[in-house]
């Protein structure tokens, strides 16, 4: 108990969005994706994901970051999309709805909820559990949770911010005791603890964070945790299950992803405060990491904030 305890200490949770949305077409999405943690929760209707298991009315949906699923939103015969057409016309399967409306709508509604939750505001933990698409069911407090982050986030009195902070903790722990509570992924939860075990990665993780742009070579890397650039991929990937080149070239694309989202940077800018002086083969990567191109990934973000 205790490692779970310092991992919930470890974490740096952000706030990111919540929008309540109207599924006015059902639609099934193929390998829906996104850099975000996202929490799904259904008000009314049906929706399905992985195999065909069902989220009912009063339940979630949680979709760590960085993990690849298939969702069909609404009941009956649903139109079957790829996630790039599905971002590029949400607009044909999705009406958005105010907080003022959202208990008086007709239909199949749902509140989405994005967030961050960081390791030593550097690892993406839920991401780093490499865990699957998983149901939030008989958990009265976080969805009560879910409900008041998205009316105070709504609200135009002072604090609001201050109690949406506070609120999406306390969302964050009540997943990891849901994991906990019903034995999901708990074996991948305590291997996690192995990050408090050698402060060198705890070093790693901080370099990166601070010189995404620069060169972040295993040589660079074995440097900071003095151990031998033949030794440092051994080591990074036996703590961590990934080796550090792809942690790497996540943590970049991640970076791109909150550029694009936040900045009026172009393509080439981006691709260079992140690490890549060839903008080609950024957008290469990019779309191999995302499926789609890093300019269509900015127009679904003027799509969300509809």
């Amino acid at each position: 108990m205790e490692d779970y305890n310092k991992i919930i200490e470890s974490l740096s949770i952000r706030f990111l969005k919540v929008k309540h949305f109207k599924i006015i077409e059902s639609v099934h999405v193929d390998n829906y994706y996104d850099v975000e943690n996202i929490i799904i929760y259904l008000r009314k209707g049906e929706l399905k994901y992985g195999d065909n298991e069902v989220v009912n009315s009063g339940e979630a949906l949680f979709i760590p970051g960085g993990k690849n699923s298939s969702v069909t939103y609404g009941s009956g015969n649903a139109k079957k999309v790829h996630n790039e057409d599905f971002l590029n016309n949400r607009e044909k399967y999705w009406q958005p709805v105010s907080q003022q409306d959202i208990d008086k709508v007709e239909g199949e509604v749902f509140t989405c909820i994005n967030f961050e939750a960081k390791v030593f505001d550097s690892v993406n933990f839920f991401a780093s559990l490499d865990i699957p698409p998983f149901k939030l069911e008989n958990n009265p407090d976080l969805f009560d949770l879910i409900k008041d982050i998205a009316k105070e986030n709504s609200s135009t009195q002072p604090g609001k911010d201050r109690i949406v902070k506070l609120n999406t903790e306390r969302l964050v722990v009540e997943v990891i005791r849901h994991i906990l509570d019903h034995k999901l992924f708990v074996e991948q939860l305590a291997t996690n603890s192995t990050y408090f075990n050698d402060p060198r990665l705890i070093d790693i993780f901080a370099y990166i964070k601070e010189n995404i742009s620069g060169d972040l070579s295993n040589k660079v890397l074995a440097g900071v945790a003095n151990v031998s650039e033949d030794y440092v991929g051994q080591y990074f990937k036996m703590l961590t299950g990934i080796n550090p080149q792809d942690y790497i070239e996540y943590q970049r694309m991640e970076r791109a992803v909150t550029l694009l989202r936040t900045s009026k940077k172009s393509i080439r800018e981006i691709g260079k405060d992140v690490g890549y002086k060839d903008t080609a083969y950024f957008c290469r990567r990019f779309k191999m990491m995302f499926g789609i191109p890093a300019g269509k990934m900015r127009r679904r973000e003027s799509l969300m904030n509809v």
